[in-house]
């Protein structure tokens, strides 16, 4: 019998086109431009989200276990550890249309 050819996970790795380390650096999160400045994202799954939390840009309150992204600046002037005390927990569609 003919063996299947599939390649193997080590080869399906060496296919694929190497990710970007910044997301490594900064806990998985993408660097995406809004409202004029760059901004790190990352969306949080429902099983993470553990506290619920007020959103900035409608004012209601995500609930704990609802997915939601959390955005901090990528530019803050007083440097990486302030931008990331100063993030923000945003429903997901208030962070898309805003």
């Amino acid at each position: 019998m003919a063996r299947s050819r599939r390649p193997n996970k080590y080869q399906r790795a060496a296919l694929t086109p190497q990710s970007d380390v910044t997301r490594l650096a900064y806990g998985g999160a993408r660097r995406v431009a809004r409202r004029g400045a760059e901004w790190f994202v990352r969306d949080i799954p429902a099983h993470r989200a553990e506290k619920a939390y007020r959103c900035p840009e409608c004012g209601t309150e995500i609930p704990q276990g609802q997915a939601h992204v959390v955005a901090w600046s990528a530019e803050h002037f007083f440097g990486d550890e302030a931008a990331v005390r100063d993030r923000r927990h945003y429903h997901a569609h208030c962070w898309r249309l805003a």
